[in-house]
């Protein structure tokens, strides 16, 4: 028996020995100590991680201390913050924006590249997380932005070329030479051709499921049902080739043209609800977004304007030149009313306030590698630190190779994605510490 009760007794030991501590036996006081190392962005994300946790912070108080700490470092945020009873009180949005603007308004700037295709990428797309790059040579690759490992990679069908792409949680949409080419995220390929006869060139495409938004060289915008696959509808914008899309979640789209114009589509209606053009020669529209908490659209122009425009009254509130040359890409995020970031053939990037459009800030790289990493996947990284450089300093006197040209911009918290239409891909992060 003793040797049985012995064994048993060994047994449970092991047992025990086996389990792993979790983070729920850790007690108030240690969590209190792990906290205290978090900045405040970090601590209102803990507090909706369980009832806790959130319990934990809000008896101790740390968000107050934290809020205080951020005020005296001459944040922006209102001063009621200072005296919160608790993290019910933050909007933790509005916080959110406020942080991410003065991220990238004072935050000391790092910069990782890695070599992302053989040949060229121009184009980046990115959703929670995950990167996905292409244009330029036969394949898109789907990037982790924690890791930098490729996930998957897409081939493309054919001897046709990729003009332009998106992605959701379960597959990659693109506009493949004259078809819509869907991928699931499995690697499977799936194909269909819109009816003959009524798909020419087209150049640029923007998706939200269930439809897909062609806008093509003759002017007219198609759009695509990604379940029938079937092209469901033809709007003609009469406002020369449609270069650049942006979608809305209430399907009312925006297509910018060539010609400098401005339409807003309907899918309900054969023709298009507004057109909006430019009452100074500000040159063909080349990227356009579209902030939907304020019914704003922004677009970015060959000739270096980037103008706003207020959809409730079909106008324009302002429009500014940032730049001697064509800006490419403008991004902002889903939420923020404040700022957006825009970038172009002159290779700076620049945040501009949606508001008035004034430039706050002009960013480039420095042209010491400061590390260099080597991934389990093999991949190169690069490490810069970004500068910002004054508004009045000429940008033909900075030498192009820290400014290569941003041909896409693609935008998250507190970091920016950028393609230079070369091999190498580039993430620029923001941080306060």
């Amino acid at each position: 028996m003793g040797i049985t009760e012995t064994g048993d007794e060994s047994s449970g030991r092991k047992t025990r020995r086996r389990i792993s501590p979790s983070i729920e036996s850790l007690d108030a006081d240690i969590l209190c100590i792990i906290f205290s190392f978090l900045d405040l962005f970090d601590l209102v994300h803990c507090t909706v991680v369980c009832n806790s946790w959130h319990a934990v912070i809000k008896k101790l108080k740390l968000l107050q201390a934290s809020c205080r700490k951020m005020h005296h470092l001459g944040s922006d945020f209102p001063s009621s913050s200072t005296s919160l009873d608790g993290p019910a009180e933050i909007d933790v949005e509005d916080f959110a924006m406020k942080h991410h603007k003065m991220a990238l308004l004072r935050g000391r700037i790092e910069i990782e590249r890695w070599e992302a295709h053989s040949n060229r990428v121009s184009q980046c797309r990115m959703k929670k997380g995950l990167l996905l790059t292409g244009v330029g040579d036969k394949v898109m690759r789907l990037w982790s932005l924690k890791s930098y490992k490729c996930m998957e990679e897409y081939s493309l069908p054919d001897a046709a070329s990729l003009i332009d792409f998106d992605f959701d949680e379960s597959k990659i949409v693109g506009l493949v030479g004259t078809r819509i080419s869907i991928w699931r995220r499995n690697g499977q390929r799936s194909i269909f051709p819109s009816r003959e006869g009524t798909f020419p060139k087209g150049l640029c495409m923007r998706y939200i499921d269930p439809e897909a938004v062609v806008g093509c060289e003759d002017g007219t915008a198609r759009v695509f049902d990604m379940y029938s696959k079937t092209c469901s509808q033809i709007i003609r914008t009469q406002g020369g080739p449609i270069t650049c899309l942006s979608l809305s979640e209430n399907q009312v789209f925006l297509s910018g043209s060539s010609l400098g114009r401005v339409t807003v589509s309907d899918p309900l209606l054969d023709q298009p609800v507004a057109t909006l053009k430019s009452t100074i020669t500000a040159g063909g529209i080349q990227t356009i977004c579209f902030n939907q908490g304020t019914n704003l659209a922004f677009t970015g122009t060959t000739g270096g304007y980037v103008s706003c425009w207020d959809l409730r009254k079909m106008g324009r509130l302002w429009e500014k030149r940032v730049s001697p040359n064509v800006v490419y890409s403008i991004q902002q995020l889903r939420n923020d009313t404040s700022v957006m970031v825009a970038g172009g053939i002159d290779g700076v990037l620049r945040v501009i306030d949606q508001n008035s459009g004034r430039v706050l800030s002009r960013f480039i790289m420095e042209d010491k590698v400061s590390t260099t990493l080597r991934r389990d996947n093999q991949v190169v990284i690069e490490k810069r630190r970004g500068k910002r450089v004054s508004q009045d300093m000429e940008m033909d006197k900075i030498e192009r190779k820290v400014r290569p040209q941003i041909s896409c911009i693609a935008m998250g918290m507190k970091k920016i994605v950028t393609a230079h239409n070369g091999k190498c891909i580039s993430v620029w992060r923001f941080n306060l510490s």
